[in-house]
């Protein structure tokens, strides 16, 4: 994939995760959520470049930055979602004011990341992007379903979750 691909497949799942978080919908069943986070590393590792060859030792660490900012960054947005029982008994989720604050804060220092990495001097691939996004949506997602299923009693995903 080009960098224009990259960036248009970044900027729609960037929008969908948004928009879909927020709505209500089951909190304990995000196994679609967290099969398309990991299409979105898949990709992101398929699409090469992580690592800029010319200088490893800085690449890796900014890799390993990008990486544990995304998860944090995920379980920050997931401790802003708000989860419910409703009378039924039934888990659901939705995202807050501070969600999208959250959302904005992640893009920012994802950006800042970039930024930083290509004034260092290194090649820094769009496919980056991907992964980043796609651990910090797995990682809010999974969060969110284990708080839905701690409330429920839940403990295991069935296989028509989505």
């Amino acid at each position: 994939m080009n960098t224009v691909e990259i960036s248009l497949l970044v900027l729609l799942a960037l929008l969908l995760a948004v928009y879909r978080q927020t709505r209500t919908r089951p909190a304990s069943r995000m196994t679609g959520t967290l099969v398309t986070a990991a299409a979105l590393v898949v990709l992101g590792v398929d699409s090469g470049g992580l690592l800029d060859t010319g200088q490893p030792a800085l690449s890796l660490a900014l890799f390993a930055v990008e990486a544990v900012a995304a998860v944090a960054l995920g379980a920050w947005r997931a401790s802003s979602v708000r989860v419910w029982l409703d009378d039924a008994g039934i888990a659901w989720s939705k995202g807050t004011v501070w969600t999208l604050l959250a959302w904005l804060v992640s893009i920012a220092i994802r950006v800042g990341l970039y930024f930083a990495g290509t004034a260092a001097g290194l090649s820094v691939s769009t496919g980056s992007a991907l992964l980043f996004l796609g651990l910090t949506l797995g990682t809010q997602a999974y969060l969110v379903a284990r708080r839905g299923r701690a409330l429920t009693g839940d403990r295991i995903l069935s296989k028509g979750d989505a």
